[in-house]
């Protein structure tokens, strides 16, 4: 329930709140945005596989965020385009993590509706 609620504040915070990031910060944000969903998917996929532990995922959420803005601000100063490879790094990361989640509950399914169908 707390999750709920904890998703339902963000959201409404999010389209309530004037927040307006500067054009210069923009690529830093996406970037630690995309990060930081890679360690929300691995930490579902983690929970499917019952093996979730709250510091890996703690460490991982932020490490990952400030070295992904880390490798941007590196590639501006040497006017290469690091945040590319982060992308392509954590968005195939995601991808997995989310086939991953999403075989574990295809996998259930049937179970469940097998359960149902019984009763």
């Amino acid at each position: 329930m707390i999750v709920i609620a904890g998703i339902v504040i963000g959201v409404l915070a999010g389209i309530f709140l004037p927040l307006h990031i500067p054009a210069a910060y923009s690529s830093y944000v996406a970037i630690a945005i995309v990060a930081s969903l890679d360690s929300v998917f691995g930490g579902l996929s983690a929970v499917s596989r019952k093996c979730f532990d709250l510091k890996i995922f703690v460490t991982g959420f932020f490490g990952n965020a400030l070295l992904a803005m880390g490798l941007t601000f590196i590639g501006k100063k040497l006017d290469v385009d690091l945040y590319l490879v982060a992308l392509i790094v954590f968005g195939t990361r995601l991808f997995n993590n989310f086939s991953i989640i999403r075989r574990y509950y295809l996998d259930k399914w049937p179970i469940r509706r097998k359960v149902k169908d019984s009763v």
